[in-house]
């Protein structure tokens, strides 16, 4: 029987983050120029989660802050999604 995991490690925590951080930079980097507006729009949300993200694992709250960093990441999916971003890499987006 496989183990059901019922805590975050902040080892899981450092390394969703690295991957928002990774695919905030990406996403910045390929807006689509009819849609800047709502590109500014996600990417202030993206970098108010990651900031959140970091205040709670400072408090040892890993919970919220994996909660924060999928907050953030999906965000960034939708702006995928919507083709706000032209991105392609599908292990940073959904695309």
């Amino acid at each position: 029987m496989k183990k059901i995991q019922d805590k975050i490690e902040k080892l899981k925590i450092e390394k969703y983050y690295k991957l928002s951080s990774k695919a905030l930079k990406i996403a910045e980097k390929s807006i689509e120029k009819s849609k800047i507006k709502e590109a500014e729009e996600i990417i202030l949300m993206v970098k108010c989660y990651l900031s959140d993200a970091k205040h709670f694992e400072k408090k040892g709250d890993y919970v919220n802050s994996f909660a924060c960093l999928n907050y953030a990441h999906g965000w960034l999916d939708a702006g995928a999604r919507l083709k706000i971003f032209k991105v392609s890499d599908n292990r940073l987006f959904t695309v």
